[in-house]
């Protein structure tokens, strides 16, 4: 995927601090309105939500659409980077907040997630990453599916989200309702399908929508804009998706970042977690009723990789 990335004009790194959300609810009402409403709230009180914890993140730009992500304990001073896209991105940041890198969390082995790994694995360093790929640098650390991964006084889940690349994870912190995905899963999309099958990619994706609402999704790029296009031309009828892309639109247009997103919007508007229950979406790229869901999740994939709007 290319996207263009503007360097957001007020905020050159990020620093939010973990805490729990209140979840959305969807018993007593319509999905859809109560997604209006409680996304609606989130949004506004985004910022102050995330500001009282212990586990602070860090995200700043890195390379040409990536993200960089530093988590930190300040009680036990540990931090941990998610992903190494650019060494000198990642120095800059510690060297900045004054953190100690004592902690590499890889989710795969594509070299914008890899790259700064040898030169920011020092003496102490921890290199942690998918068992099933050994082409991550300079890891001793491999992690499986639900795998547990102790950082500071937080405790991380590991996902295998296998499909963009055969080893891919996931990190979920399941109290502070955070996961980090890499290229599993974006704003409005999801990453191409390298190495894995369509059923391997669509039981990932599956993995991850079963997470609460209220989980707040760290991705790798900033492809939102690009995704956006794509979601209306096969769902245009979503007032929710409509609604979305207008916000993501003026984001944009100031230069702010479209990420971190939540789960539960991710759900309502995302069409890579939508082609088993939008019939909008299975008219609009071909599916028959013959097709199964991976199948169905194979042609959106097939058609945003060909989508030129």
């Amino acid at each position: 995927m290319v996207a263009l990335f503007r360097r957001p004009a007020s905020l050159a790194s990020a620093l939010f601090t973990f805490r729990r959300v209140a979840a959305f609810s969807t018993t007593t009402v319509s999905p859809a309105a109560a997604f209006a409403c409680k996304h609606s709230e989130s949004r506004r009180n985004f910022s102050s939500k995330l500001m009282a914890g212990s586990l602070q993140v860090a995200q700043f730009p890195c390379l040409s659409d990536n993200y960089g992500y530093l988590i930190h304990d300040a009680t036990t001073g540990e931090t941990a980077a998610v992903d190494t896209p650019d060494a000198a991105a990642y120095k800059q940041e510690l060297e900045k907040r004054g953190w100690t890198l004592t902690h590499i969390l890889n989710t795969h082995h594509h070299n914008d997630h890899v790259g700064g790994n040898s030169e920011l694995k020092t003496e102490g360093v921890r290199v942690y990453g998918p068992a099933n790929d050994g082409s991550i640098p300079g890891m001793d650390n491999p992690l499986s599916d639900s795998d547990t991964l102790t950082f500071g006084g937080a405790e991380a889940t590991v996902i295998d989200v296998g499909g963009h690349t055969l080893g891919h994870i996931a990190f979920y912190f399941p109290e502070e309702k955070t996961a980090f995905v890499g290229d599993s899963l974006f704003s409005l999309g999801c990453g191409r399908m390298f190495e894995g099958t369509a059923p391997q990619f669509w039981s990932s994706l599956k993995r991850l929508r079963d997470l609460p609402d209220d989980t707040i999704i760290y991705c790798a790029h900033e492809y939102t804009e690009s995704n956006a296009r794509y979601a209306m031309s096969v769902e245009p009828g979503n007032e929710l998706l409509v609604k979305r892309v207008e916000e993501i639109t003026a984001k944009r247009s100031r230069g702010e970042p479209t990420v971190p997103s939540l789960l539960g919007e991710e759900k309502l508007t995302n069409p890579f977690l939508r082609g088993d229950i939008s019939d909008e979406i299975k008219s609009n790229v071909g599916a028959t009723s013959d097709d199964d869901d991976a199948t169905i999740f194979l042609k959106i994939r097939q058609g945003k990789d060909n989508f030129r709007g």
